[in-house]
C-alpha cells in the first residue's frame, strides 16, 4: 500500500488544504481498520455499540497519524503499522471516556460526553473494553511484524499507558488536593507524562520502529515529541479558553469549571495579589456546581488583567520552535517524501489551530 499522495501546492492555503487532506484519509484508514477489528457479537446494545459510536464520533486522528507517516517517511510499509496505530487511537479514546467522568466534562465533540448520555457504570465499562481492545490489536503484530517487533511494540506501549496515568494521577490529585501553587516546571512534567509520551513521543517511535527496528535510535524523538506535545497541550488550553464551542468541540471555559491547573493558572497565581490568590484557591477549591458563571467571568478576567494567556502563547511559541529544531534533527535522515513533509507541516498546524 502507497498510501496518499500529496498534490503540488503554491500556497500556504495550498499547503494546509493538502496537510488536512493527508491527515482525513489517515484518520479514515484507522477508522477502517478499527471498524473491521470491532467484535460485532453480543452485547452490542450496551457495549460494542457504544465502543463503535465513540470510535465513529472520534477527532481528527492525529496519533495514529504520525505513527503512519513516521513508518512511512523511514521506508516502512503503511499495512504493518496499521494495527499499532488503531491501537493507539482506541486507547485514546478510551482515555478520554475516562477522563470525561473523572474531569466532569459536558462535551466532547460538540456532543453530550458519553457518561452524561449512558450513565456512569457503562462509560466507564466502554473505556475498559476499549483499552482491552487495543490489547487485542497489538497482537496481531505477532503475525505480521514477527514475535522480537511485536514484543518491542508492547514495550512501548505498556511505558506509554504508564506515563499517561501517572500524569493523569499528577493533575487529578492536584485538584482533589487544591493546590494553586503549582510551577511552570510542575506542570510541564505533568504534561509530558498525561499528554506527550502517548500522543506524540511514542506513536513516532512506533511508527519508526516497525520501519527500522534494527538500525534507529528511538530515544532521538523524545525531544521532538516533548517539545511538540506540550506546545499542543498549552494551545489545547488556550483554546478551551477562547475558542469557538463549534470548532474546539468542547465546553469553552470548561476547565476552569473543572479547575484543571494550566500553565495559565500557575502564571497567574504568581502573578496575584494575596487577596486575589484567597478568593482564586477558595473557587478552585469548591467543586464544579457551586462555580457560579459570575465567579468564572471574574477569573476570566484575572488571566487578562495580568496577561496569563499571552504568557502561555509566548511559551507555546518557544516550544514550537525548539520542536522545529528537533525535528530536523530527527527526521534529517529520513529522505524528502510527502510523509516527511506532512510531519514538518504539523508544526504548522499547531500554530494554524482555529479559535
Amino acid at each position: 500500500m502507497t498510501g496518499p499522495a500529496f498534490a503540488r501546492t503554491d500556497t500556504p492555503a495550498d499547503d494546509n488544504a493538502a496537510f488536512i487532506e493527508r491527515l482525513t484519509q489517515y484518520r479514515d484508514l484507522t477508522r477502517k481498520t478499527l471498524m473491521e477489528r470491532l467484535p460485532t457479537k453480543e452485547p452490542r446494545r450496551y457495549l460494542y455499540g457504544l465502543v463503535s459510536e465513540c470510535l465513529a464520533a472520534s477527532g481528527k486522528g492525529l496519533r495514529p497519524a504520525l505513527c503512519l507517516a513516521t513508518c512511512r517517511a523511514f521506508g516502512g510499509r503503511i499495512e504493518d503499522a496499521l494495527d499499532s496505530a488503531a491501537a493507539i487511537e482506541v486507547l485514546h479514546n478510551a482515555f478520554l471516556v475516562h477522563d470525561d467522568i473523572e474531569d466532569g466534562s459536558e462535551f466532547r465533540h460538540g456532543k453530550p460526553t458519553m457518561y452524561r448520555q449512558y450513565g456512569v457504570p457503562l462509560a466507564v465499562n466502554t473505556g475498559d473494553a476499549m483499552q482491552a481492545l487495543s490489547m487485542r490489536l497489538l497482537r496481531r503484530n505477532l503475525s505480521t511484524l514477527g514475535p522480537e517487533v511485536a514484543w518491542r511494540v508492547v514495550d512501548e506501549f505498556d511505558h506509554m499507558l504508564m506515563e499517561s496515568l501517572e500524569g493523569q494521577a499528577m493533575e487529578l490529585g492536584w485538584i482533589r488536593d487544591n493546590t494553586c501553587d503549582i510551577s511552570e516546571s510542575d506542570y510541564l512534567r505533568m504534561v509530558l507524562k498525561k499528554t506527550c509520551w502517548y500522543s506524540f513521543i511514542h506513536p513516532c517511535r512506533i511508527g519508526a520502529l516497525i520501519a527500522r527496528p534494527r538500525d534507529i535510535n528511538l530515544d532521538s524523538f523524545n525531544e521532538f515529541g516533548y517539545f511538540l506535545g506540550a506546545a499542543f497541550q498549552i494551545g489545547d488550553d488556550i483554546l478551551n479558553l477562547i475558542g469557538s464551542r463549534e470548532r474546539y468541540g468542547k465546553e469553552i471555559g470548561g476547565d476552569l469549571y473543572e479547575g484543571k491547573r494550566t500553565l495559565m493558572l500557575s502564571h497567574l497565581f504568581a502573578q496575584s495579589s494575596s487577596q486575589e490568590q484567597r478568593k482564586l484557591q477558595d473557587l478552585l477549591g469548591r467543586p464544579r456546581q457551586r462555580r457560579l458563571p459570575r465567579e468564572i467571568d471574574w477569573l476570566n478576567e484575572l488571566l487578562r488583567k495580568y496577561g496569563s494567556i499571552e504568557f502561555a502563547q509566548a511559551r507555546a511559541r518557544e516550544l514550537l520552535g525548539a520542536a522545529e529544531e528537533a525535528f530536523n534533527q530527527v527526521y534529517g535522515s529520513a529522505p524528502e517524501s510527502d510523509d516527511k513533509v506532512f510531519i514538518r507541516r504539523i508544526l504548522r498546524y499547531m500554530i494554524d489551530r482555529p479559535a
